[in-house]
């Protein structure tokens, strides 16, 4: 399976069956898994579904201890070498030093 050829709902769909297949090959049962993310059992039965709030799926991984396979999921994105030039390029134009109140700076007359 080609997951880019895939629609967001049939990826959405995809996870929710492999934590199911997790949840499964772990012997436990949607109540155990929900106990163990602080959440529902109809939380883990949608999440199985592929409806699911980010911060509940990784609840649920961690409860599977799955968490680390996170970092595969998604991994930490560098900063690319185009952007740090970029970053690099811009270079102080002027001081921004401390504003002088109203009254301050104002001459008397």
């Amino acid at each position: 399976m080609n997951i880019d050829d895939l629609s967001p709902v049939a990826i959405s769909e995809e996870l929710g069956g492999r934590l199911k297949q997790a949840r499964l090959n772990g012997d436990l049962t949607q109540a155990k898994v929900a106990e163990l993310a602080g959440v529902t059992r109809k939380a883990v039965l949608n999440a199985e579904k592929g409806k699911v709030q980010l911060e509940v799926f990784i609840a649920i991984m961690q409860a599977l201890n799955l968490a680390g396979q996170l970092n595969k999921f998604l991994p930490k994105q560098d900063i690319s070498p185009i952007q740090l030039s970029k970053l690099q390029g811009k270079k102080r134009q002027r001081a921004s030093g401390q504003r002088k109140s109203k009254d301050e700076g104002a001459p008397e007359w």
